[in-house]
């Protein structure tokens, strides 16, 4: 007797992956009408019939989240930002007490990787963590949505998107780290770090910086802004295009710590002494900015309350239960990188 025809034979006549078999099956989006017709016309010419308890799973409950790094360049083998790393230990901590387990991956980068992790049963919903190019990413997120797939992300500004954040008050944390180098005398003050839709965190501790030196009727000088990528070796070489410049600068502001390590090692090797003659302060607070020389200034974003609330929310997601993004309020560290007041 020969056996009944499955998803796996559709999929193999009509040159295309089980996942999309499933979805054009259940009327997704996220496959074009073309295809949809094909495999529905295979699926007749197969006799296929959908096996209800099979498509029952999709709404059953693995009990695990994934958490879905972003692939970054770093100076060791990690290839993740230590920022998202120090979120680790929290979120474990919080999926535990959920009683969730916790898959940790990177993101890749296909047509449909997202919506495989629910589609395949693999997780109940999806945490993540950075995101590159937020222009090129934002059409991901809305794949997300239009599967109606669980998920929360840390970060992306205020851009407006139908989907379910934790992030910084960025621009309230440039704007009090910026006017703390102001009441230490500091005026010739500069940002490295890229300021553009692409990085909508970093565009907002710009927008902080920039409305700082307003306050304090300071001229918003566009030679003292040069663009770095979230990398020490960025930052290094951004400061020392900066420092190469006939504007003088008694302060720089790097839009995360990693760019300011680079920063003050460049400083250093122009034979300049960060902290007295030129202050500098990162973003982000890592374990390793108390640990520079001198210890680094910076912002605070909490990582332990992040990481629960990210949690808490994806949870909330899953259960059904209404949900709303939150903020955290960010924490200005003063150390001895900003040197004593220039007055």
């Amino acid at each position: 007797m020969r056996n009944k025809a499955t998803s796996f034979d559709i999929a193999y006549h009509a040159g295309v992956s089980q996942s999309t078999v499933s979805r054009a099956l259940s009327g997704s989006p996220l496959v074009s009408e073309e295809t949809r017709q094909r495999i529905q016309a295979i699926a007749k010419e197969l006799n296929y019939k959908v096996d209800k308890n099979a498509s029952n799973l999709r709404t059953q409950s693995s009990h695990t989240i994934a958490l879905l790094l972003f692939e970054d360049a770093t100076v060791d083998d990690s290839n993740i930002n230590p920022f998202y790393l120090s979120m680790l230990g929290s979120i474990t901590k919080a999926c535990a007490d959920a009683g969730y387990d916790l898959l940790v991956s990177f993101q890749q980068m296909n047509d449909d990787w997202h919506a495989e992790y629910e589609d395949c049963h693999k997780a109940d919903g999806l945490i993540l963590l950075g995101y590159g190019d937020f222009l090129a990413y934002e059409k991901k997120l809305n794949q997300l949505i239009e599967q109606e797939t669980h998920f929360v992300l840390w970060g992306a500004g205020d851009k407006g998107i139908d989907a379910i954040s934790v992030r910084c008050d960025n621009k309230q944390g440039g704007l009090a780290i910026t006017e703390h180098l102001i009441e230490q005398g500091r005026k010739n003050i500069a940002f490295v770090g890229e300021a553009s839709d692409a990085t909508p965190e970093l565009l907002e501790r710009y927008q902080g910086y920039c409305q700082a030196l307003k306050n304090a009727e300071i001229t918003i000088d566009k030679a003292l802004h040069v663009d770095a990528q979230i990398t020490e070796l960025s930052g290094y070489e951004a400061t020392l295009e900066l420092l190469s410049k006939s504007t003088p600068v008694d302060a720089i502001f790097t839009a995360c710590d990693l760019m300011a390590i680079g920063a003050m090692r460049a400083i250093s090797d122009k034979g300049l002494k960060v902290g007295d003659d030129i202050a500098v302060v990162g973003y982000d607070d890592i374990s390793v900015a108390q640990f520079t020389n001198p210890p680094l200034t910076t912002v605070r974003q909490d990582t332990t309350i992040a990481g629960q609330l990210l949690v808490k929310n994806l949870v909330g997601l899953i259960k059904g239960n209404e949900v709303s993004g939150s903020i955290i309020e960010p924490v200005t560290v003063v150390r001895s990188s900003c040197g004593t007041s220039a007055n």
